[in-house]
């Protein structure tokens, strides 16, 4: 009988720097951010950003993730201006009620 392994990334842990308006990832020497700006009550998400050999591993989507459940905890709205949130936002109907009219 073949067995395969399944290999686990670790978790990539999001951290929110409001002073810097945006959440960060640590990779271990390199930084991805998904940055915003606040206006009244919407959250304008203005640029993500992962380092290239960090690409196509999901951490862009759990940063995203991240932002929208602080925009949700905190009731405000999200105005995706960045193309990858508006991308995930799309692919995502759990997150489409905190669209920004």
């Amino acid at each position: 009988m073949r067995r395969e392994l399944l290999v686990m990334a670790p978790a990539i842990h999001v951290l929110h720097r409001p002073e810097r308006q945006r959440f960060e990832a640590d990779l271990g020497g390199a930084t991805a951010l998904c940055a915003y700006l606040r206006s009244g009550d919407a959250i304008v998400f203005t640029h993500t950003e992962v380092p290239p050999d960090f690409e196509g591993q999901g951490v862009a989507a759990d940063l995203v993730q991240a932002a929208l459940a602080w925009v949700r905890s905190e009731g405000l709205r999200a105005a995706p201006r960045c193309s990858y949130v508006a991308s995930y936002m799309r692919r995502h109907p759990e997150v489409q009620d905190l669209l920004a009219p």
